[in-house]
């Protein structure tokens, strides 16, 4: 009778590794990393508003070198014209990262960013701060704007 081997523990990512993989591989990406190290490659200002959806190979022709693919990135609507203006250095540092010119151009989809959770608003100034600050605004003869100013001056005077 044979004794039980020792059991050893394997981590999760030797054991799924493949799986991911392959589902990074229908995107487009290569490796993965391009994704889970996205902060580290375009840096975190441009990491904090965008993420990459997949790279898109053109068809290869017969005879010709193999074009550069565009890399689809996920763009919050407000970010789009600022990533727009920063692309070319974005995708120097895509290039730099993957060792060779492999993307050619960007592509911007303007949709929220998953997995992200939405930043709860600000509570609202408390009723004895906004009358305060109304007080000190008895040169505003319109009531509705006077009232908007005090919730303003409130705000700020809490920040």
């Amino acid at each position: 009778m044979r004794k039980p081997g020792r059991i050893t523990a394997k981590p999760l990512s030797t054991l799924l590794g493949g799986v991911f993989t392959d589902v990074f591989a229908k995107q487009g990406f290569a490796a993965r990393e391009l994704v889970t190290r996205w902060a580290e490659i375009a840096g975190p200002e441009v990491a904090r508003h965008t993420e990459p959806l997949k790279i898109q190979w053109p068809p290869p022709v017969e005879g010709q070198p193999q074009q550069a693919a565009t890399l689809i990135l996920r763009v919050e609507g407000p970010m789009a014209l600022e990533i727009q203006h920063t692309s070319d250095v974005i995708l120097q540092r895509v290039n730099r990262f993957l060792g060779w010119n492999a993307v050619g151009k960007l592509a911007l989809r303007q949709a929220p960013l998953t997995g992200r959770k939405a930043s709860k608003p600000p509570p609202a100034p408390d009723a004895a701060t906004v009358a305060q600050v109304a007080a000190t605004l008895t040169s505003v003869e319109d009531d509705e704007l006077r009232t908007a100013l005090a919730r303003l001056g409130a705000a700020i005077k809490r920040n």
